[in-house]
């Protein structure tokens, strides 16, 4: 076996440790530096990562011994960083969304063609167990031609258990831009590009109290809508609805389900990695459980980055598609605000599939 990926962490914030979780499982990855406007908060994470060096950003940018940045800052630089990070030489992998706007992201992808790098994006949960099976049984044609999909998440907002939930009511956040790559991400794997799309949106409350951590009992303000709901027209035909909230309580609905002309499948939740995927067929007297067939075994959030270390040309949790899920879930808040359907101008491939496999340990 050749050296691991070395693998510079810009952003030393809560999600940094769900990545040195599942980073420290793979042989093929380390965690050699880290880096954060904090530098307190970076040598935290580096000496959680064992082993890695706390260094300035810059420093970290220009350290030779770092062949990839995943960049875990907040969304309104992740642009930044990756453009930095790119002019260095350094292939990325970043947080979803892939910037806080699609012309920044077109400008990332861009300079990630002309330096030769490679360029992948959160979410990384489509190749788990859980999408790829659902994905597996649409492509072996168990529900037969796919109609349409649900997509659902609903929850009363984040500032309950965040300690610094302001970004997620600010431009840029809300409960779309946040949560909804994770679903647009999922539907493009399983049914491909969309075409067009139509929105609604609205927010109920103008102001959100923080539940925990030292800042509890504060108020940060709302400035961006907190309840999406919208209808993406997939090139293929399919139709898909979706229902992002900060705004409501609960659901029973399933995170997603996919129907076609033979069958209705069961999808797990896309912010996780496995789960449950069941199929009601046509004629049948209940609904069965899918025997596990495809992704990764015991996934977790980083085997974005073994996938952007094996895949070549072909990252599957890639920039393209990044770029693409971005376009429709910014055009979905442009219909919603204009009232009127809209085209989503980019597209991308669909990922490859996952065989059913182990990580590398």
């Amino acid at each position: 076996m050749g050296r691991p990926l070395n693998i510079g962490i810009v952003g030393a914030g809560h999600i940094s440790t769900q990545y040195l979780a599942t980073v420290a499982k793979l042989a093929p990855l380390r965690v050699a530096a880290v880096a954060d406007l904090d530098a307190a908060r970076a040598e935290a994470v580096a000496d959680a990562a064992g082993g890695a060096r706390a260094l300035g950003v810059q420093d970290l940018l220009r350290d030779e011994e770092v062949d990839v940045v995943l960049n875990l800052t907040v969304p309104a630089a992740h642009a930044e960083v990756a453009l930095a990070a790119i002019a260095a030489g350094k292939d990325v992998y970043g947080e979803k969304p892939l910037a806080a706007t699609t012309e920044q992201a077109r400008e990332v992808v861009a300079a990630a063609d002309a330096a030769g790098v490679r360029l992948g994006c959160a979410p990384d949960t489509v190749l788990g167990t859980g999408i790829q099976t659902a994905r597996k049984a649409i492509d072996d044609g168990l529900v037969g031609a796919p109609v349409a999909a649900t997509a659902t998440m609903v929850t009363p907002g984040h500032e309950r258990w965040h300690p610094n939930p302001d970004f997620y009511y600010a431009p840029g956040g809300g409960p779309l831009l946040d949560m909804g790559p994770y679903y647009v991400s999922a539907l493009v794997t399983m049914l491909g590009p969309v075409a067009s799309v139509i929105g609604a949106a609205s927010h109920t409350r103008s102001s959100r109290t923080i539940g925990s951590g030292p800042r509890a009992g504060q108020t940060v303000p709302v400035s961006t809508d907190t309840h999406v709901c919208g209808v993406l027209v997939h090139a293929s035909g399919v139709l898909s609805t979706l229902v992002m909230s900060f705004d409501a309580v609960k659901t029973r609905a399933p995170s997603i389900e996919v129907h076609g002309e033979r069958g209705s499948l069961v999808v797990p939740d896309p912010n996780y990695f496995e789960g449950a995927v069941e199929l009601f067929e046509l004629g049948a007297a209940d609904w069965r459980r899918l025997e596990v067939s495809a992704g990764y075994r015991d996934g977790g959030r980083g085997i974005g980055l073994l996938d952007l270390a094996g895949g070549g040309e072909h990252v599957r949790a890639g920039g393209r598609l990044g770029f693409h899920v971005l376009d429709v879930v910014e055009s979905l808040l442009r219909s919603a605000a204009e009232g009127a359907a809209v085209a989503v101008h980019s597209t991308c491939d669909r990922p490859l599939p996952v065989p059913l496999q182990d990580l590398p340990s």
